[in-house]
């Protein structure tokens, strides 16, 4: 870790201005508590003070080689103690040898000098004392920014492994359902079954090329979604049909990839597969209050045996629009008579 001191420009600013304030309340002090000339107090306040504000950049390296981590309390307490005597010797001994050079005609001022070195020893003790703390501080809230970083970063990571987990999860889900559907065209018309396996080709080529995105546009998974209703229209022909109505802010809207593609699925899945009826899937989206609004619904027979499945989709969305947005309820499922209807909460803010 860099002395910050010296390594930030305002807190190198902010320890010297410090500094100026007690030299000047050094210098007042002397001149209404003691019978000297202005012009000593005035060199006396400046040697004896910028000495110590040079001490007192050194003093951060003591403290960074003396941590609790290093040493025991009764250890780090001694260690200071000598180094504080040290510092404050040091400081007395320098600052007077080199007045004694500038002022050595002023025998008050001398008098006065040689009878303050006590106390000016135990003010340098207690100089030491503060910066000790104030560097200990630093040090603490640096370790603490650190550690608020590494713990952000790996939650971050962790967030993206749950989230391409879930992700990559879709993608084998769908072609299982795709090859089943290619499946059994392969002996009923073959014709057929090639044209959905070209279809289902590049349809994996464009999902495969944007797997490292978290999020895309809205317009971008709807066209995807729509290459995939094509490959299902292969297998079913006329027996569903979809729509769309949506406004013109929700195309360019940002969502995380591969959001709706579960619920094309689940609509084939569980409502084209099953109905007698032909099937509407509807696709549409809006701003409602703070979020943009988008829907996926379609009708069914409800007196249709559901079709047994793993309830991957549904579930797979929830999961991460909780991760990506830190909320459970951006997800609803509406069953009312004969339409299915799943809702997708995108918050604007």
């Amino acid at each position: 870790m860099n002395n910050p001191i010296i390594s930030n420009k305002k807190v190198f600013a902010t320890y010297s201005l410090i500094w100026l304030f007690i030299a000047i309340a050094n210098m007042c002090l002397l001149l209404f508590s003691q019978k000297i000339s202005f012009y000593s107090a005035i060199i006396d306040s400046i040697i004896f003070n910028h000495i110590y504000f040079i001490l007192g950049i050194g003093i951060w390296y003591t403290v960074r080689f003396n941590s609790l981590e290093t040493y025991n309390a009764p250890k780090l307490v001694l260690n200071h103690f000598v180094a504080a005597i040290i510092t404050s010797g040091i400081w007395i001994f320098t600052s007077q040898i080199i007045i004694y050079q500038v002022l050595n005609n002023d025998k008050s001022y001398l008098s006065f000098l040689n009878n303050s070195s006590i106390w000016r020893f135990l003010i340098g003790i207690l100089f030491y004392i503060v910066l000790v703390a104030i560097d200990y501080l630093i040090i603490y809230y640096n370790n603490f920014q650190e550690k608020v970083l590494r713990e952000s970063e790996l939650k971050s990571l962790i967030k993206e492994a749950e989230l391409n987990a879930l992700k990559y999860q879709i993608n084998p889900h769908f072609i299982f359902n795709s090859l089943n559907s290619i499946s059994a065209l392969t002996l009923s018309n073959p014709k057929l079954a090639q044209d959905m396996t070209i279809k289902l080709s590049s349809f994996l080529r464009n999902t495969l090329t944007k797997n490292d995105n978290q999020k895309s546009k809205l317009i971008d998974e709807i066209n995807a979604g729509k290459l995939y209703l094509e490959i299902e229209k292969v297998r079913f022909n006329d027996k569903f049909e979809f729509v769309e109505e949506l406004q013109d802010e929700c195309k360019e809207l940002i969502v995380p990839s591969m959001i709706l593609q579960p619920l094309f699925e689940n609509a084939i899945k569980h409502g084209v597969y099953e109905s007698i009826e032909k099937v509407i899937i509807k696709l549409s989206c809006r701003k409602e209050n703070d979020f943009i609004k988008i829907s996926v619904e379609n009708n069914f027979d409800p007196q249709s045996i559901p079709k047994k499945g793993a309830g991957i989709g549904i579930k797979n969305i929830q999961t991460r629009m909780k991760l990506l947005y830190g909320q459970d309820n951006l997800v609803t499922v509406k069953k009312n008579n004969n339409i299915f209807e799943v809702n997708i909460y995108i918050p604007l803010s």
